[in-house]
């Protein structure tokens, strides 16, 4: 039973940073708050692997794992940057776009838990990476201007309800041995996040905007192939009727 119960311990620890985050964000504390988003992001990746290893996977996990995500990767990340760039922006376009993100968050996860996916990809960009971004983004409020952050808002709001297909790493299994390992490596990626509170999250920010352009440039080559196969099809097809016509005609 105790084995069993692993899994969501991961899981209420990462809905546990999430609130975190929130409370300290509304203390005017965005750097801490972000730090811990990317922390609940790194219990995030191991709760369904530890879960699988232990042979412990259920469907009260997966809800919990959903509700969780939309608080701190949907609700946090929103809030962060809010109280870190948009408060000197105008109320009523600030509190949209940053309403706009956890409601995209939501629908995507809604739609992942009740339609079958492709296998090896998630459809839309997965919440944690949007999360992940916008909160290290947040980060950076003073090196960036606001417009782009507001953009980087909707943008990633619109690729978590994309239909856009990203790779799926959930193969990427953990030994049923490491389990008991995990504990350590997130301590130790917590004190390495707090003795390098600048230099780890640009390192994050870097590896998630790399996933997030490189689903969106994959699936941008696909639609080009299949835009010039239609083109190359409906060519031909004009070609044989035009033979048809003048093979009438003679």
């Amino acid at each position: 039973m105790i084995t069993k119960s692993i899994p969501s311990l991961f899981t209420v620890g990462n809905l546990f940073l999430g609130v975190l985050s929130i409370i300290m964000a509304f203390n005017d504390r965005a750097d801490g708050a972000a730090l811990l988003v990317i922390i609940a992001m790194l219990l995030d990746g191991v709760d369904g692997r530890v879960a699988r290893a232990l042979n412990a996977q259920s469907e009260f996990g997966k809800e919990l794992d959903s509700l969780s995500d939309v608080i701190s990767f949907g609700v946090a990340p929103a809030f962060i940057m809010y109280q870190a760039a948009f408060t000197n922006v105008s109320p009523a376009l600030a509190w949209i776009i940053t309403a706009i993100f956890p409601i995209c968050g939501a629908l995507r996860l809604a739609r992942f838990n009740v339609i079958e996916g492709v296998p090896g990809y998630f459809i839309g960009l997965p919440i944690p990476a949007a999360g992940g971004v916008l909160a290290t983004l947040a980060l950076f409020h003073n090196d960036l201007r606001v417009s782009l952050l507001l953009i980087s808002t909707l943008a990633l709001s619109f690729l978590m309800v994309s239909s856009l297909k990203y790779p799926n790493f959930k193969k990427l299994g953990l030994p049923k041995a490491a389990v008991w390992a995990v504990p350590l490596v997130v301590a130790a990626a917590v004190t390495l996040a707090f003795m390098f509170p600048r230099a780890i999250p640009k390192f994050i920010l870097l590896m998630l905007l790399f996933y997030a352009l490189w689903g969106l440039k994959k699936n941008v080559e696909r639609l080009i192939p299949g835009r010039r196969a239609r083109q190359r099809k409906k060519k031909r097809r004009n070609t044989e009727e035009d033979n048809s016509h003048s093979e009438h005609s003679a």
